[in-house]
């Protein structure tokens, strides 16, 4: 099955530990950072910070609501974090790469969504990056906000 890849980056005013402490919170702090109204009802079925943790959520879309139960893996601890869905295989990896002695962060939400076959496919190969990195650049500016604020 082929993909299509979205990513986006950004510097964050804040060292590693600052940033990463927000993204694997997924009690309270994560759900701070989403943007709305894309993203519904997070729930924590099991851990709730980085490796282990599993969540459900909703998000909507141009009127369309998709549904994911994802399991997180820090396949490098402290650097990157991974979100996979259970049903569909899709991830997203938050990468976060130390800059200015460790008093920055550029942060990079990457994703891999599966690709429909034939037609719909295409499409969505042109519509979906555009609006993924709409949204990824208003979750990044959300986490600047969240860590000067706090």
């Amino acid at each position: 099955m082929s993909t299509i890849h979205v990513e986006e980056s950004r510097i964050i005013p804040a060292s590693p530990q600052q940033v990463y402490a927000v993204i694997a919170d997924y009690h309270e702090k994560h759900p701070a950072i989403l943007p709305r109204p894309y993203f519904n009802d997070i729930t924590v079925e099991q851990g709730g910070i980085g490796e282990g943790t599993v969540i459900r959520f909703s998000m909507t879309v141009m009127g369309r609501t998709f549904h994911y139960h994802q399991r997180i893996t820090e396949p490098e601890p402290g650097r990157k974090l991974v979100e996979t869905d259970l049903n569909t295989g899709q991830q997203s990896a938050f990468i976060f790469e130390p800059l200015a002695n460790n008093q920055q962060t550029r942060l990079t939400i990457a994703s891999d969504f599966p690709r429909s076959p034939g037609l719909a496919g295409i499409i969505e190969s042109i519509t979906q990056p555009p609006i993924v990195r709409r949204i990824y650049r208003q979750e990044l500016q959300n986490i600047a906000d969240y860590v000067q604020a706090n």
